[in-house]
């Protein structure tokens, strides 16, 4: 059987984490993938550890290596240079993939042609252990992206139609942690939509104060997506405060932040998702 889903895998500096990362897609109940992972000028053990995957899984694994970094949107787009599936999945270097994602996410797309995206909700962990939920509206509309990226980048799976309609991720400084939100608006732009799956099927690593310590500068690049959603979608004068809300928000207090970012999760209350 033909491969049927490549799972691109920009990794840099997570020599730690990988072999977890990779061990979740090799423990996929669905097996028809490969993984595509392009080192991005990783200064510790990555592309070693990531060569030691490809040596035992030469059929399934395929490592290419930028020669400096060069950021995550060209480092996606070397990626797709290799990906000649029907359907194109992501993955980071240092989270972990849940055994049903990929069926779940192939059995969405074979049922549901009139969808190019799918994504689901993640468990967020540290190393304490799962601490929150990401929250996601079921159906995004194109009003939806003004408030923010309607899908999680990290669990999504696409049609390989819909990256190449956009020519994959814009490959641009001021759209640097931003790729993925302006990824999404182009693939809207075109016309294709999305679903998020209501369950999670993917684990993230992430501290619980990551956000409040965002750059002021990518917080400048999100409200560069937001403006071209706000003036490419036509929408109506009352949206343009979510054009601004990444600079308000990058002004607040730190504590304040934190209350809100933490106000949009999902925190667990038992151990319902450990895994």
């Amino acid at each position: 059987m033909s491969v049927r889903v490549s799972i691109i895998m920009g990794i840099y500096n997570c020599a730690e984490t990988l072999p977890e990362a990779i061990d979740s897609i090799l423990l996929q109940t669905f097996s028809d993938w490969k993984l595509i992972m392009c080192d991005d000028g990783s200064v510790d053990d990555t592309y070693a550890v990531a060569r030691s995957f490809v040596e035992r899984y030469p059929e399934k694994m395929i490592l290419i290596r930028n020669k400096k970094n060069k950021g995550l949107n060209y480092t996606l787009n070397r990626c797709l240079e290799c990906a000649d599936t029907e359907y194109i999945a992501r993955m980071d270097g240092d989270d972990i993939s849940l055994p049903e994602r990929l069926e779940k996410e192939v059995e969405f797309l074979n049922n549901n042609n009139k969808y190019a995206i799918v994504s689901s909700k993640m468990i967020l962990f540290d190393e304490n252990g799962n601490w929150g939920i990401s929250r996601s509206k079921e159906f995004p509309e194109k009003v939806d992206l003004i408030y923010g990226t309607p899908f999680c980048h990290a669990p999504c799976m696409v049609r390989k139609e819909a990256y190449d309609s956009v020519h994959g991720y814009s490959v641009n400084k001021k759209l640097l942690r931003v790729e993925d939100y302006h990824l999404w608006y182009k693939m809207y732009k075109y016309g294709y939509t999305g679903y998020n799956l209501q369950e999670p099927l993917y684990k993230m690593r992430d501290d619980k104060d990551a956000y409040c310590r965002r750059k002021f500068k990518f917080r400048v690049n999100e409200m560069r997506v937001k403006l071209l959603i706000y003036r490419d979608f036509n929408l109506p004068k009352k949206y343009f405060i979510y054009v601004c809300k990444p600079i308000i928000v990058g002004l607040l207090p730190s504590f304040l932040y934190k209350f809100m970012h933490r106000k949009n999760l999902n925190l667990l209350e038992s151990e319902k998702y450990d895994t």
